[in-house]
């Protein structure tokens, strides 16, 4: 069997899927040598009549049961980040409710969970630097009493508002000093995110890891440790070449990731990775050989992953989810390819095709028929004759 895929620049060609899937063990023994989080999509309701600019409707089944499928797999799950569509589709009280729901089931199942900390319950618009850190406390607050880690992501709210670096040592040192337990600070690139231009006080990057720095330097007691997030491996490595001790790196590099976590003879990244979605199971296995001293094995079983996570994480970046939530569809993780706010059209047909084969050939798909049928069912959609 072949199913007919659209070509990027016009055209069509045949593609023959991949008969059965790839092994990956469900259950193994806990990742040792990596601390490995995976950000994780939420599913929409496809039922619900709600408009693109309103609230998400959350199918809570579906989005915990995803989520207890990574933990199956030895990660834990990193909520509520840009992920699961914060700030795109999915606002504050949806992820009051994620982080609550999802706290709840990592006890159930004995998971490991951390939750972002930001100010997105706040209006768009000027806001003072007070309003600010009273956002920040209301969630740090809940994602504590959660009994999950915090997260302490970067703000919109503070970009817009902070006059320099001086706002963000104090809005950061302040939070930093109340929290209960040591938090990950998230460094999050405009890339990612526009609106996050210029954060840490400068759009010179060398500037603002100073500032960052300081930030650390001053409270590492209270810094579990980095989650960052720029597309820029020499960048991440000379980065965690400067932390405290016990201060841990986690890339969050969807470009450059097996050799940020494989690390060299002065250290290494643990991870916290939105690929790490629809790369759970095997993931998990690679880093189980990298428990096992085998750096070779873990290269050559997550190496041939990057040109998938590059093309979904292609430019525009923040609308990799897109690619997540059809790879998750297409993997039997959900019944449909619908998304909160309407992001199921934030990419093209081609992009899909490609998202489709890249992941066929890794072996992701547990019933490659099943991931077959829906695409063809998505194409003729599209009007692409099968």
């Amino acid at each position: 069997m072949t199913i007919l895929l659209p070509r990027a620049g016009g055209g069509t060609y045949r593609y023959t899927p991949r008969t059965a899937p790839a092994a990956f063990t469900t259950g193994g023994a806990p990742l040792a040598s990596r601390t490995v989080f995976s950000a994780a999509h939420v599913v929409a309701d496809p039922y619900a009549d709600v408009s693109p600019d309103g609230p998400a409707a959350v199918d809570w089944d579906a989005t915990l049961a995803f989520r207890r499928h990574l933990w199956s797999h030895g990660l834990g799950v990193a909520e509520a980040m840009d992920t699961a569509q914060r700030g795109m589709g999915l606002d504050w009280a949806g992820a009051a409710e994620l982080i609550r729901r999802s706290a709840a089931e990592a006890r159930s199942v004995g998971g490991a969970i951390a939750c972002g900390v930001g100010t997105d319950q706040l209006p768009p618009g000027d806001v003072t630097r007070e309003q600010v850190v009273a956002a920040y406390e209301e969630q740090l607050a809940l994602v504590e009493e959660s009994g999950a880690q915090a997260i302490l992501m970067a703000s919109r709210a503070l970009a817009a508002t902070a006059k320099g670096p001086e706002d963000y040592l104090e809005v950061y040192g302040h939070l930093l000093r109340q929290s209960a337990e040591p938090v990950v600070l998230h460094w999050l690139g405009p890339m990612f995110d526009p609106a996050l231009d210029g954060y840490w006080g400068s759009t010179d990057l060398d500037a603002a890891t100073e500032t960052f720095l300081e930030v650390i330097a001053a409270h590492p007691d209270k810094v579990d440790g980095i989650k960052v997030s720029l597309l820029d491996a020499r960048r991440e490595v000379d980065l965690r070449r400067r932390l405290p001790d016990g201060v841990r790196c986690y890339t969050g590099d969807d470009f450059n990731y097996p050799e940020l976590i494989a690390g060299d003879e002065r250290g290494f990244s643990h991870a916290l990775l939105g690929i790490f979605d629809p790369l759970g199971p095997l993931a998990a296995e690679a880093v189980r050989l990298l428990d096992t001293g085998d750096a070779r094995g873990f290269r050559e079983l997550l190496d041939p992953t990057v040109e998938l996570s590059r093309h979904l994480f292609q430019n525009p970046t923040r609308f990799y989810k897109t690619g997540v939530v059809l790879l998750a569809w297409l993997a039997g993780h959900q019944s449909h390819f619908t998304m909160v706010g309407g992001l199921q059209s934030a990419r093209s047909l081609p992009h899909f095709a490609r998202a489709y084969e890249l992941a066929d050939g890794l072996g992701l798909f547990p019933d490659p028929a099943l991931a077959e049928a829906r695409m063809t069912s998505l194409l003729t959609v599209y009007g692409v004759p099968q």
